[in-house]
């Protein structure tokens, strides 16, 4: 039995395993890779989705920049 690093759940099955099958924590959901007898830790993949996020936000920040300047377009064009 492993204990999940998220969620401290201390019953995950690991004997149908070995080091380096993916898992899920049964308990919190979070994805898991076997690093040795019964141990486990976070998966690369959770680690680039939060590298995505981080880029999603920023491209939704710069997209968010362009509609303020097109809304300002906008607005010149009806004053005129």
């Amino acid at each position: 039995m492993a204990t999940c690093p998220e969620c401290d759940f201390d019953e995950i099955d690991t004997d149908d395993f070995e080091e380096g099958d993916a898992i899920s924590c049964p308990e919190c959901g979070k994805g898991l890779v076997m690093t040795g007898p019964d141990e486990v830790d976070f998966t690369d993949e959770d680690d680039d989705d939060l590298d995505d996020d981080d880029e999603d936000e920023e491209e939704a920040e710069d997209e968010d920049d362009l509609d303020d300047e097109d809304e300002a377009d906008d607005e010149e064009e009806l004053d005129e």
